[in-house]
């Protein structure tokens, strides 16, 4: 069972866009909520963005709300996350998540995926 991200991360000046995606391994992970946490050097890991295992349901930190989406396709068992009018305070490690729980807390989420970097210069 692994949670892999391909594609997206890099560098972007502020205001521009990025697209991450995450690709779970296993038919597993339809029934998962899946999501990205964020680590910015020198802070804790945060919640970003989650998504229910349906897609019915999407969840956003205050910080992200309105200029990043996410998304899922069950049919590829992939996660996305279109971040839109990038700010430097952006720049971070994204991970993707996954959970069968109904939260999204740091410290129950069940698996994780291999960061991948974005950095948002001004």
């Amino acid at each position: 069972v692994q949670l892999q991200a391909f594609g997206g991360g890099g560098l972007v000046q502020a205001g521009g866009s990025l697209r991450l995606s995450c690709a779970a391994s296993g038919r597993t992970f339809i029934t998962y909520g899946m999501g990205w946490f964020r680590q910015a050097p020198g802070k804790e890991r945060e919640f970003v963005a989650g998504i229910s295992w349906n897609g019915g349901r999407t969840y956003y930190a205050d910080s992200v709300e309105g200029r990043f989406t996410i998304s899922r396709d069950n049919a590829k068992i992939t996660v996305y996350l279109q971040m839109n009018s990038l700010k430097p305070e952006d720049t971070a490690v994204y991970y993707c998540v996954a959970t069968d729980g109904g939260s999204w807390r740091r410290d129950v989420m069940d698996y994780w995926g291999k960061g991948t970097q974005v950095t948002v210069s001004s």
